[in-house]
């Protein structure tokens, strides 16, 4: 297998344990990284909701406390005066915490005020106009000052700085007499959360490709009975069709000689009888035989004949021994294409992909139809490629089933299908034989339209 898939595109085709196993590893790692993202992000809510909620109590302390010495030593601004008053600005100086704080009275004026940086107030009164009175808190940006200085020792760049402000109004009755708004800088709280993003990312993709690994690993350690069950089950069948074409030989044989008998010809009874006999020996004769095929298909024993010939010559050949499957029909198989289509392949496994297409329109193509067979020229991964097109006028296939079509034992009716003697592999060896050519093949179909086969085989000139 692997000396097959070395001359494939990567992936095209792959081993259905290595394939399995892959699809287990995707679904356990994609389970991980759900668990590991609802982690993250509940970490990150908790610590920020915890980081927040303690800035908001100290801010609110701040407020209390400033809010307390007013009450206790601003009589002079309450009462409308407009004086400042000595003890009520030494009272209410900035704490160690604390960024800024301004009184504006009722009719927006400035009374008090002090801040840690300079050019904060004219941001921040412009900001606070915009609050409704009463108690509030948000936080707003503001431009400051780098606290680093430039290397030629001029001011540093201006960046923008996020501060929690609150905010309590006091009131004389029905009347504002003023606002009183304190603020203090959350950069590193905000700055923490930015990292702490970056660090539980980090950390989650490290788990989900250290999981990644380790989900494979025990993918594989599962796969292993599976694998050795399905190879047991790939030597029985290779065995067991390889035993069975012998005397399937004889015994088809054998009606055959039946049939010359006289007695036999004159015995309509006898004759019904081994003809029933003769057709379902060759269909299990040709059961065996795609069993066959898909069994050396999965072991990777299959080696390709690279020579060249006349396809269209072989197509001619192919056609004249199906002659008999379309005059029981009585249908018509049209060829098209050049006369001579000289292509560099595996005649026989080409010749057994026209075989398949041909056999599959006849089937499901109702008596008196035409079909029509298209060889061509064409380019498939830039390299030249010969074009095979079957085209019938069955019963068609639902859009639903034409990736499915390709499936071993797949059938969309199956009880049609054994009545036309089909038993669900043509197609899937098919798909066999356009893999192994690293070739392409797609289906045209819709119910009661017909079926269009096309494939594309590249060759190495």
């Amino acid at each position: 297998m692997r000396r097959l898939l070395a001359r494939l595109p990567f992936l095209q085709r792959q081993d259905v344990i290595r394939s399995t196993q892959l699809r287990l590893t995707l679904r356990y790692s994609m389970l991980l990284i759900l668990f590991l993202s609802l982690f993250a992000a509940i970490a990150y809510t908790l610590v920020h909701i915890s980081i927040t909620e303690s800035q908001k109590d100290k801010l609110r302390l701040m407020l209390d406390e400033e809010f307390r010495l007013f009450n206790e030593n601003g009589s002079s601004i309450r009462g409308g005066s407009g004086g400042r008053g000595n003890s009520l600005d030494t009272e209410l100086a900035l704490g160690a915490e604390q960024a800024f704080y301004y009184w504006i009275d009722g009719r927006g004026n400035l009374l008090l005020g002090e801040e840690r940086q300079s050019g904060l107030r004219k941001q921040a009164l412009r900001s606070f106009s915009t609050w409704e009175h009463g108690d509030n808190m948000q936080v707003v940006e503001l431009q400051t000052e780098d606290r680093f200085r430039s290397a030629r020792g001029k001011d540093g760049r201006e960046t923008t700085t996020p501060y929690m402000v609150a905010s309590r109004s006091l009131y004389n009755g029905d009347q504002l007499v003023g606002t009183l708004y304190v603020g203090m800088d959350v950069s590193s709280s905000e700055e923490l959360f930015h990292w702490l993003i970056l660090v539980l990312i980090g950390l989650s993709l490290l788990f989900f490709l250290v999981a990644l690994y380790v989900s494979y690993l025990m993918a594989g350690r599962a796969m292993i009975p599976i694998a050795q069950s399905l190879a047991r089950q790939r030597e029985f069948v290779a065995d067991a069709s390889h035993e069975l074409r012998t005397p399937l030989s004889i015994l088809l044989s054998s009606v055959e000689a039946l049939e010359m008998e006289e007695r036999v010809v004159e015995e309509p009874f006898a004759k019904r009888t081994l003809g029933n006999m003769k057709g379902e020996v060759k269909g299990m004769t040709r059961l065996v035989g795609d069993l066959l095929s898909l069994a050396r298909s999965d072991s990777g024993r299959v080696e390709l004949q690279q020579e060249w010939f006349d396809y269209r010559a072989t197509a001619e050949r192919t056609i004249g021994g199906l002659k008999p499957l379309l005059e029981a029909k009585q249908m018509r198989l049209i060829v098209s294409g050049p006369d001579t289509l000289m292509v560099r392949g595996d005649e026989p496994r080409l010749q057994q992909l026209l075989v398949i297409l041909i056999d599959n329109a006849i089937k499901y193509s109702p008596a008196g139809e035409e079909i029509h067979v298209t060889l061509a020229e064409g380019r498939n991964r830039q390299l030249p490629a010969v074009v095979l097109s079957v085209q019938d006028h069955g019963i068609g296939i639902k859009p639903s089933d034409h990736a499915r079509i390709f499936e071993r034992f797949y059938r969309e009716d199956k009880a049609r299908s054994r009545q036309l003697g089909g038993h669900g592999l043509g197609l899937a060896i098919a798909k066999w034989i356009v893999d192994t050519c690293a070739g392409t093949i797609q289906v045209d179909s819709d119910p009661g339209k017909g079926s269009t086969f096309t494939v594309r085989i590249p060759f190495q000139p």
